[in-house]
């Protein structure tokens, strides 16, 4: 017996409805193993996202991305512009280890590590659902009248809902601008950091935006990442999936009857109850199929396996499994194609390492100034330069120090006996440089210098310097 299939779900998304506008998704409250372990998993991240901008190691702030004053602190490491071809490098890194992520286990980060899904997720339903109830609560409250009992808990819940984006507006503000300096702008006062505030209110807009309203969209819309899951996810992919093989069986799918033999009817375990469906926070039908909108939330699997318990049929029927191990019990094994990325993955770290290793913490540019010649003082030839030196430390240099190395000569600051670099700070100035005219190559030498901190090599640097052209 051939069964047809409802192929209608291809032709839209599940949050549009039949007129093309956006139909609200009231997800039933998941419960179960998979739950339980997203909830630990969950909270151990909003705890770190809400407490990493107050971790410092060795005096910088544990995660920082301040592109005002360009200065980016990863795991406490300090970052300059200098350094963006690491911050490039960490990036492809990133990129690179969620595309393996996905061709192994699917779009499991989005169910279980984005922060969009677990503050939705975990925070802001589970206060709706405390407030308004369980999926039948909430439609009938959307349906009912605005009464005293609607408008109380509309409030409350919208109060709750701008407090918490507040919150998250600060720790935001906190990973752009610092968390002292955030600290700092409290304690003075909204009056003194009207911009700032002004700026905190907006996050907190976008945030509430997001959270009491957008929700869903940002995965299905917004997130570019939902598309890319599409290219890299292949037949031998683990997934969330339905196993179809097992749930439509010979004749499909049908209601469970008590005391039936489903294998003398020919119909699948799936009894077609629908809860998946309901409780799904995206409002797809798992048994479609891998879907753009599916986030491996893992809640229709909980939701499957606890009615499969109560009609004493296996759990299991939706799991995390591959196409090919549904179709043709197929055990997952890597794939050429993970190995590749593995090992590209891995080639990057090794190259990341061996960068960071080899990172000054004092980085030093001598240049010579735009336009100008050199001149004669005597028998020496001299060049000016601007200096800049980046102290990428915690600790302040008072007495940095210039050294010419090859050829010997003679290097006088403009203004300065003496350099002083505050920690993470930096130091910039005009330097002559002067050589006795027989120790040069030609029209160009190249010079050696080091920069010394009370006498102390802290960082080397080359320049260039221009002399009389040689007709020899």
């Amino acid at each position: 017996m051939e069964i047809e299939k409802d192929e209608s779900f291809r032709d839209s998304i599940g949050t549009i409805n039949s007129d093309g506008k956006r139909k609200w998704i009231y997800p039933k409250k998941p419960s179960g193993k998979f739950y339980d372990k997203r909830k630990i998993v969950s909270y151990f991240l909003i705890l770190f996202l809400l407490g990493a901008p107050f971790i410092k190691i060795n005096g910088n702030q544990l995660f920082l991305f301040n592109v005002f004053d360009r200065k980016f602190n990863i795991f406490g490491i300090q970052f300059w512009p200098q350094d963006f071809y690491l911050i490039v490098i960490s990036i492809i890194i990133g990129v690179v280890f969620i595309s393996l992520f996905t061709v192994v286990f699917g779009r499991i980060f989005c169910g279980w590590i984005c922060p969009q899904t677990i503050f939705l997720e975990l925070v802001f339903r589970r206060i709706e659902y405390w407030i308004d109830g369980d999926r039948g609560s909430q439609i009938r409250l959307d349906k009912q009248e605005w009464n005293a009992e609607k408008i109380r808990k509309r409030i409350t819940k919208w109060f709750i809902f701008f407090l918490i984006s507040f919150l998250i507006a600060n720790v935001f503000l906190s990973y752009l601008l610092g968390s002292d300096e955030v600290l700092k702008m409290i304690t003075e006062g909204p009056t003194h950091n009207l911009s700032t505030l002004i700026g905190l209110l907006i996050f907190t807009g976008v945030f509430y935006f997001i959270f009491a309203w957008f929700r869903e969209q940002v995965c299905i819309i917004a997130c570019p990442y939902g598309r890319l899951q599409g290219v890299l996810l292949d037949d031998k992919s683990i997934v969330v999936a339905y196993d179809y093989v097992r749930g439509e069986g010979e004749n499909g799918r049908a209601k469970f009857k008590k005391n039936e033999d489903r294998k003398s009817t020919g119909f699948g375990d799936c009894i077609d109850c629908k809860q998946c469906v309901n409780v799904c926070p995206t409002g797809i039908d798992i048994r479609n199929g891998t879907q753009l909108e599916c986030t491996n939330c893992t809640a229709c699997i909980d939701e499957c396996d606890a009615m499969m318990e109560s009609v004493n049929l296996p759990k299991g029927l939706i799991r995390y499994a591959s196409e090919r191990e549904i179709s043709a019990k197929e055990k997952f094994k890597l794939t050429a194609r993970m190995k590749g990325y593995a090992a590209v993955l891995f080639i990057l770290v090794g190259l990341l390492t061996g960068m960071l290793f080899l990172r000054s913490e004092v980085e030093a540019k001598i240049l010579r100034l735009p336009g100008q010649l050199f001149e004669h003082k005597g028998e020496n030839i001299s060049n000016v330069y601007t200096y800049k030196i980046v102290n990428k430390t915690i600790h302040d240099y008072n007495d940095v120090s210039i050294r010419l190395i090859d050829p010997k000569g003679e290097i006088i600051l403009v203004g300065n006996e003496k350099i002083k670099i505050e920690k993470e700070g930096v130091a910039q100035g005009t330097l002559f440089i002067e050589i006795p005219q027989a120790q040069l190559e030609g029209d160009k030498t190249k010079l050696h210098l080091e920069i010394l901190n009370e006498n102390v090599v802290i960082d080397k640097t080359t320049t260039n310097f221009l002399g009389p052209r040689s007709f020899n």
